[in-house]
């Protein structure tokens, strides 16, 4: 679905994607891990095109979408969650929700006066779509509740929910596990294996929890120094001695490897 050639993001003269490539399967949950300062976000942001590449190629089922706008790429299916939630705070769950499908009638002057019954039917139907998200999710207790008084992980849990409304082909979810207490992971966990698996979602996940990736990922993708360092299953990748380098800082095996 993705394939990702030679590409290289600086900032200055530092190097922080520097000529990483990879492929991302179609139907895949592929786990993109490393040190901090490997460069997986920075990668994220250029692929959906929150910053334009230096150098290099971005394609998605074909087709080149290097440098694209991330409205451009909301349209082709590409979305990309954040590692601090970004929600309305001041509007409810489900208000969250309705909010993301685009050129809808109401935000036309136009329409706010005379198409009204346009703009109530669409309405009813964001929000008979919104319910069933809620449902999918298991937040139904909070459906009215302001977004802004959620937990960390039910805020993750909505930004997932997010990309329900809309006709997501791939998703791009960076740290969905950070500050999240280990009920809600495994909830959020639930709700990615269900959509990979019964709506055919593609998934690539930047993750610390090993036991998060193990449980979700395979293949998994491990980054160092902007490069891709080794691709395989998690098994393969914590035996690797060039991965454990790049952890630990030294040749020393460990199988209780952990991300830091």
């Amino acid at each position: 679905m993705i394939v990702v050639e030679n590409l290289v993001k600086t900032f200055g003269g530092f190097h922080a994607v520097d000529g990483a490539s990879l492929r991302i399967e179609q139907g895949s949950i592929t786990g993109l891990i490393g040190p901090n300062g490997a460069g997986k976000t920075t990668l994220f942001n250029v692929i959906a095109g929150v910053l334009k590449p230096t150098s290099g190629r971005v394609t998605m089922m074909g087709e080149d979408i290097t440098g694209l706008e991330p409205h451009q790429l909301f349209h082709k299916g590409l979305l990309r969650t954040f590692q601090i939630a970004h929600e309305f705070s001041s509007m409810s769950v489900r208000e969250n929700l309705m909010m993301v499908p685009a050129a809808q009638s109401g935000e036309t002057l136009w329409n706010a006066w005379f198409g009204r019954k346009r703009i109530a039917d669409e309405e009813r139907a964001l929000r008979a779509k919104a319910d069933e998200v809620i449902e999918f999710l298991t937040i139904d207790h909070l459906k009215d509740e302001r977004a802004g008084n959620l937990s960390g992980g039910q805020k993750k849990l909505l930004e997932l929910g997010r990309t329900m409304m809309v006709d997501a082909k791939i998703v791009f979810l960076d740290e969905v596990g950070a500050g999240v207490n280990r009920t809600l992971l495994n909830t959020i966990g639930d709700a990615i294996i269900r959509l990979n698996k019964e709506r055919n979602y593609t998934f690539v996940v930047i993750e610390h929890d090993m036991d998060f990736i193990e449980r979700l990922c395979d293949p998994v993708i491990c980054m160092a120094e902007g490069r891709v360092l080794a691709e395989g299953t998690l098994a393969e990748i914590k035996a690797n001695e060039q991965v454990i380098e790049a952890y630990l800082g030294t040749g020393l095996k460990n199988k209780d490897m952990v991300a830091t």
